[in-house]
């Protein structure tokens, strides 16, 4: 991955780099950056990785980079390569996992993006910048990760039960 600062930047908004589930998500442009309007977030998925089913307040939209992802939103479920754009609307349950046997990548954009933001900051586990390899797995956390995602409107409900 490219981790060079873009044109303009200071060394105090080069790109932030962290992992969650699986995921590398570099910060290619954030809240500040774009005086508060969205974050754009290119992520960087194991396979059969990705984050649960959940609902936000905010806006969130997907461009496939490379891989094959599977994103759910409401009740479709899309199959998505290089170029496809799925776009989320707030409250609408929606999740995406990596359906490729290596690992794919995708831009992610919030609108506004400080609640995404503020909440990979605060859950997510530094690495440094370019970073492809990704850490070895743990079970996560979930309570922690439930409560931390409600501090910035997002829910992630229990999931359903297994059927008989």
């Amino acid at each position: 991955m490219n981790s060079a600062p873009l044109s303009g930047r200071s060394d105090a908004s080069a790109p932030m780099t962290v992992h969650f589930l699986g995921n590398i998500l570099t910060f290619r442009a954030r809240y500040a950056d774009t005086k508060g309007s969205f974050t754009v977030i290119e992520v960087y998925t194991a396979p059969n990785a990705g984050p649960p089913p959940h609902t936000q307040t905010d806006q969130e939209a997907f461009l496939i980079l490379e891989g094959r992802y599977e994103i759910v939103v409401g009740d479709e479920i899309k199959h998505c390569g290089p170029g496809d754009f799925v776009h989320v609307s707030p409250g609408t349950l929606h999740s995406f996992r990596n359906i490729a046997e290596t690992p794919s990548k995708l831009l992610l954009i919030n609108f506004p993006g400080d609640l995404h933001e503020e909440f990979f900051m605060a859950i997510g586990e530094p690495v440094a910048p370019g970073t492809t390899a990704f850490p070895p797995m743990s079970a996560p956390d979930v309570p922690k990760i439930v409560a931390t995602a409600a501090r910035f409107g997002i829910d992630i409900p229990p999931p359903p039960p297994p059927q008989a």
